[in-house]
């Protein structure tokens, strides 16, 4: 089965890029982090850098490695998903659902690997720059080495093999289930009901963001520290984000019918018919985006009202806890933006690797090329919208209660011209990638023809 793994690598190098891309920079990005635990661990670094390094490694990291673990659970499923015709094909010859299992997961494994060492070969190289990044901004003493983090890149690089296994694996298992047969897989193409899991994830981000926000509301003014409220709103506008990607196919399934008034014409009708078809293969695509907008929109506003609201007279210590607050605070949203931007462009592309077949159909039908991009790009237009929305919904998580605890009321006097700015961008981001992505897959469909 390993052998056989191997040879459909060597066939599906196109369609498998866009895992390998999500666990190498999901490696990068949690290694770049984890190191800086290895740092303030070691003997001889002092309490001050040690518990600044903490923070980093810990909080800032772990934010990033639950986005990195999301972007390959999800990126993985997708390609997983779209092989459904494909391991309906070996059932019928005579695989049997635990082999069907077995070589999704060595193939997972094998590009996992390769990955996940390259990645960690990038965060060695970005942990010390981050740590050099730290020293010249007065962050953390010179005295502070970096003695490479090899333990903690080893770890990573574990632990995302073990992530992708088990993500191979859940994705394996829904596409083996049930009778050996072609037509049924490929007429329900990615549709289908949320899973268990999805729903219990989101339960409890909407649980745990609204029992923060209640707490920031009730007891944020009466703090004596002024960054309480911020260390406690924060990240729920992230926590929010995230918890409802994992309904992404639903929320796409629901966009996409709001929205359908607003699609006409042939290509608004397919792009239509294949969201709603298509919903758990989109959703994929949809996850990003959201993560991208919230945050965008809840950290760069959190900034904005901080910087206006500051109390004056502050002690030397607050002072300094506000600038390595602020470091901070840039550092997340440069990693999450950047990560979630490449996260959608990959994304893009793993979804349309496979649709040539789909794309060509609809040439032969009758459909012209511009009628094919023109669908492809109303798709895009609505997983943008939904992202959008949601994305901004799960920012206030962070806005509304911490302006209202710097006595902004519930809506910030300042900068409501950034959202619509970073949303804009988040658009033209998705239609891009659209874009990029119909073309290369409608050249190739081309030259099959």
């Amino acid at each position: 089965m390993f052998s056989l793994a191997l040879r459909s690598l060597r066939h599906r190098a196109t369609a498998m890029t866009a895992t390998f891309v999500a666990i190498l920079l999901g490696t990068a990005v949690m290694g770049s982090f984890t190191p800086l635990i290895q740092v303030a661990l070691e003997p001889g670094t002092p309490a001050a850098e040690q518990e600044t390094l903490l923070v980093l490694g810990g909080v800032v990291g772990a934010w990033g490695t639950v986005i990195a673990l999301f972007s390959i659970v999800s990126t993985v499923g997708v390609t997983v998903r779209q092989r459904e015709v494909e391991i309906g094909l070996l059932r019928t010859v005579g695989a049997e659902p635990r082999q069907v299992r077995t070589l999704v997961r060595a193939e997972t494994l094998v590009v996992a690997l390769v990955a996940a060492t390259l990645g960690a070969l990038v965060a060695s190289l970005t942990s010390r720059a981050l740590l050099d990044l730290l020293q010249s901004g007065g962050v953390v003493g010179e005295q502070v080495s970096h003695s490479g983090g090899w333990v903690a890149l080893a770890a990573t690089v574990v632990l995302l093999l073990l992530v992708s296994l088990a993500a191979a694996g859940m994705a394996g298992s829904r596409a083996s289930r049930g009778p050996a047969t072609v037509a049924p897989a490929e007429g329900r193409a990615g549709s289908g009901r949320i899973a268990w899991w999805r729903w219990a994830v989101a339960l409890v981000a909407v649980g745990q963001t609204a029992t923060m926000v209640a707490m920031t509301m009730a007891t944020g003014k009466d703090a004596a520290n002024p960054y309480d409220a911020m260390a406690m709103t924060g990240s729920l506008g992230l926590l929010l984000a995230v918890g409802l990607a994992a309904l992404a196919p639903l929320l796409l399934r629901a966009g996409s019918w709001l929205l359908r008034p607003l699609l006409v014409g042939t290509s608004g009708h397919l792009a239509a018919y294949n969201t709603s078809r298509r919903s758990h293969l989109l959703a994929g695509v949809l996850a990003p985006v959201m993560v991208l907008s919230a945050a965008a929109v809840s950290i760069l506003m959190l900034v904005g009202i901080d910087e206006r609201t500051m109390p004056v007279g502050l002690s030397p210590e607050i002072a300094e806890e506000f600038e390595t607050i602020n470091l901070l605070n840039n550092v997340v949203t440069a990693m999450i933006c950047a990560f979630a931007a490449i996260m959608v462009v990959n994304a893009f592309a793993a979804v349309l690797a496979d649709r040539r077949l789909e794309l060509r159909r609809l040439m032969l039908l009758g459909a012209t090329p511009g009628q094919v991009r023109g669908s492809v790009l109303a798709e895009a237009g609505i997983v943008a919208a939904v992202g959008n929305f949601v994305g901004l919904i799960a920012a206030q998580a962070t806005i509304v209660p911490f302006a209202f605890v710097r006595g902004e009321g519930l809506l910030p006097d300042e900068q409501l011209w950034l959202p619509p700015l970073l949303l804009g961008g988040a658009v033209a981001l998705t239609l891009a990638s659209a874009v990029g992505a119909t073309s290369r897959a409608l050249r190739t469909t081309s030259g099959t023809r």
